[in-house]
């Protein structure tokens, strides 16, 4: 019988992280995950929803054009993960067209 010469797969053992743990980090290093919410009006219009998202957020159009969609039909929307510094951030760029933004720990 010839022996199979293929290396041995290695496993790969995962750390367990308990709840408490997951709700407290999140991938990006540990830090605190925030979000923009943008609410729904009756002033602004799509396109300039659309490119004050892209401006802030530097999202696609595809992503600008489908959380306008939300935010109009929904009510609202988070549009932005990040941060605090950088929701914030991007919350006062949208703020300039008039809009209300929320940021907050998620």
């Amino acid at each position: 019988m010839l022996k199979d010469k293929t290396p041995m797969a290695s496993q790969t053992v995962l750390p367990h992280i308990s709840p408490e743990e997951t709700q407290q980090e999140n991938w990006n290093g540990g830090a605190e995950e925030w979000v923009v919410i943008v609410y729904n009006n009756e002033y602004n219009t799509y396109p300039q929803v659309i490119a004050i998202l892209m401006r802030a957020t530097k999202c696609t159009r595809d992503e600008a054009e489908m959380e306008t969609w939300e935010i109009d039909n929904l009510g609202k929307s988070v549009v932005h993960h990040a941060s605090e510094e950088e929701c914030n951030r991007a919350a006062s760029i949208i703020r300039t067209i008039g809009i209300q933004v929320e940021v907050k720990q998620e």
